[in-house]
């Protein structure tokens, strides 16, 4: 029962993440599951890819009601990111658990420390002023494929759906409005999320069935929800909350 609750609070927290922010249920799920219940990083990174596919798909089906996607634009991103992260999640099923494990944690702390210090929104606008960025806007076939490629290989590796990187290319890159850049960036990242899973499953050779009936299950609530939540609260404290969960569970991920 405990395994259940703690996998259904995963689920659940991957959800609003991914409903908030964009954000991979990596963060969540994998530190849950190698954590507590002591599950192989490889494993946990294929369930909690399992879980960005729900989570994402209700996310972007939301925004897809609003008239907030354009696939077409990010084509050859989805195609890029998708191909990369069927190689990368081969390439992480030869790596050392404690290595994997431990370079996920890493990610999850940067990411932290990156939410804490400034909301995304703000995030962009700044490096927008600073960067001159015409080289990759005047080439959006070669960027695209570029910045998919590199985005799908982290997928494929570490588990993170790469939703908020696809949502910086999106919006830096090809120069989309911040609400069509989210939709189409948790739309990719259901396809890249599916296409990585599934890699890691074939490689492993087992179906985790109940794992992803439950973490799936309050994935999709915890998505729900958290478009509910978004309305009431700004985006500063959002991404202080949230980055401050990612600290703690980067740092517990890398220490043990």
């Amino acid at each position: 029962m405990l395994e259940i609750f703690i996998i259904l609070i995963a689920g659940f927290g991957a959800g609003v993440v991914t409903g908030l922010v964009g954000a991979s249920a990596v963060v969540i799920v994998t530190p849950f599951l190698v954590t507590f219940l002591g599950y192989d990083p490889y494993s946990a990174i294929g369930i909690s890819l399992a879980t960005d596919v729900v989570a994402s798909s209700v996310s972007a089906y939301t925004y897809k009601s609003h008239g907030n996607i354009n696939i077409k634009g990010g084509l050859l991103i989805a195609i890029s990111a998708v191909t990369a992260a069927i190689i990368g999640s081969w390439f992480s099923g030869g790596m050392n658990s404690t290595t994997l494990g431990g370079m996920t944690g890493v990610i999850i702390l940067l990411t932290g420390i990156s939410f804490t210090r400034k909301p995304i929104n703000q995030r962009v606008e700044e490096f927008k002023n600073k960067f001159d960025l015409n080289f990759f806007r005047e080439r959006t076939r070669f960027s695209s494929i570029l910045f998919g490629t590199l985005i799908g290989l982290m997928t494929g590796v570490f588990g993170a759906g790469g939703g908020v990187m696809i949502l910086i290319v999106l919006t830096f890159v090809l120069d989309y409005k911040t609400h069509i850049a989210i939709g189409t960036s948790v739309l990719i990242m259901a396809f890249t999320a599916f296409f990585g899973s599934a890699s890691h499953f074939i490689v492993e050779q087992h179906f985790p069935y109940l794992e992803l009936i439950l973490s799936g299950s309050a994935a999709f609530l915890g998505a729900l929800t958290a478009a509910a939540f978004a309305n009431g609260a700004s985006e500063k404290k959002l991404s202080k909350a949230i980055g401050t969960a990612f600290i703690f569970l980067g740092l517990v991920v890398i220490l043990n």
